[in-house]
């Protein structure tokens, strides 16, 4: 049997239902990747097995989650770590940003994704999901 890895049917709904009530940061953080003239295409809401990202770029297999203050509950913490450890079990790098970064500067969260897929295109990016740039 195949398995659908992108875009489960059974998350068709929520996905739906996410891409037409985004928040606020994930709003200006598509908006700035849609103007951003690199060419890099992003997806928003993709069903990536059982879970659904934020804003996906098959082209280099990087997920972009927007963190909200939902995900500092401590059970939400224990699914985006079951999601975390899932897509890096299937080659899918993350990053992950907070609405406040996003919000405070869509432009510089732009730039660490436009970093971070110049990285993997290098092969150097890794599965980190951290914001910060690693040292060399």
């Amino acid at each position: 049997m195949l398995r659908r890895f992108n875009n489960n049917p059974i998350n068709k709904d929520r996905r739906r239902e996410l891409r037409s009530n985004p928040t606020r940061a994930e709003s200006e953080l598509w908006h700035g990747l849609r103007n951003h003239r690199s060419g890099y295409k992003f997806r928003r809401q993709q069903g990536l097995g059982p879970f659904i990202v934020d804003f996906y770029c098959p082209a280099f297999h990087l997920a972009v989650e927007v963190d909200g203050a939902t995900h500092d509950s401590l059970e939400q913490q224990e699914y985006d770590s079951r999601r975390s450890e899932y897509l890096r079990a299937n080659g899918i790098d993350a990053i992950r940003f907070t609405d406040g970064e996003v919000l405070w500067s869509v432009d510089i969260c732009v730039a660490k994704i436009a970093e971070r897929i110049e990285e993997i295109k290098r092969g150097r990016g890794g599965t980190s999901e951290s914001t910060t740039p690693t040292p060399p």
